[in-house]
């Protein structure tokens, strides 16, 4: 079976389960609520009072780029998803069947959950621009809606959404269990990177290392940051040198789930 074909069936394998159009919606309501809550506490706060060095319109970047640096966890979870949900339900067997050459299986994937990631990265920023933004232009702020930097900004993180989905399928091919593989991710990215990020801060020179970071790297190619903001991590790669992190990251991972995994025997 040619590439083009293998894509078209994993696109009819994704949009015939409910998963994804249901982690969409959880997505919008989750960053909505995240942008419109940090959006109206920096706002009726004010940035001095909250020691955050914000002004202009950075304020609005920072509460838009919460779709990334709290929203990437979603296009993960739903990466990982797309394989593991192939070993739980014993619907690999058949896939090799029909596409067996498997690095074309998993390059398929692969694609189809880079175009996903990035809508679920367009659903993000739906959520923390149309929540934050409001509140910040409410409370007579500049929410930076007609600033070019901003839709920038938002091009890049979209892209970085696309790129965590892409690891998502390496890591659910390295971690062929579904309910182990979202715990995995779930503690490493809300507890163990955010705190070597933070204890990283402590020395000049594990602050660097820590750029490398996927997370500091996405950060980067996103230009604007939550973490960063709070001064708990630092970036001071361009957005160009996280992005290739990140995709180097992505590549990495799919390369060694198919090295490690996809290429053994199923049942």
């Amino acid at each position: 079976m040619r590439l083009l074909d293998a894509i078209r069936a994993e696109v009819l394998k994704v949009t015939t389960t409910r998963m994804w159009w249901i982690l969409a919606i959880v997505t919008l309501v989750y960053m909505a609520f995240i942008g419109l809550s940090l959006g109206a506490a920096f706002s009726f706060a004010g940035d001095e009072e909250m020691g955050l060095p914000l002004g202009d319109t950075a304020l609005a970047h920072m509460v838009y780029s919460l779709a990334v640096t709290m929203g990437y966890v979603f296009p993960l979870v739903l990466g990982a998803l797309s394989v593991t949900g192939e070993f739980r339900h014993q619907t690999l067997t058949p896939t090799f069947l029909v596409v067996p050459h498997r690095g074309v299986a998993l390059l398929a994937k692969g694609i189809v959950q880079l175009v996903l990631g990035m809508v679920f990265g367009v659903v993000a920023f739906l959520g923390t621009m149309a929540a934050g933004g409001s509140v910040i232009a409410a409370t007579g702020g500049d929410a930076a809606l007609g600033s070019g930097e901003t839709w920038l900004l938002v091009l890049r993180g979209v892209v970085g959404m696309g790129l965590w989905a892409v690891i998502g399928v390496g890591f659910g091919a390295l971690i062929r269990n579904q309910v182990a593989a979202i715990v995995v991710i779930l503690a490493l990215t809300q507890f163990v990177e955010p705190l070597l990020r933070s204890i990283a801060m402590l020395n000049e020179v594990s602050a660097k290392i820590a750029n490398v970071l996927p997370g500091s790297a996405s950060d980067a190619l996103t230009g604007a940051s939550f973490y960063q903001s709070f001064g708990t991590s630092s970036s001071s790669l361009d957005w160009w040198a996280g992005g290739l992190i990140l995709i180097a990251y992505a590549v990495g991972a799919a390369f060694l789930g198919y090295w490690v995994t996809w290429r053994r025997d199923v049942t």
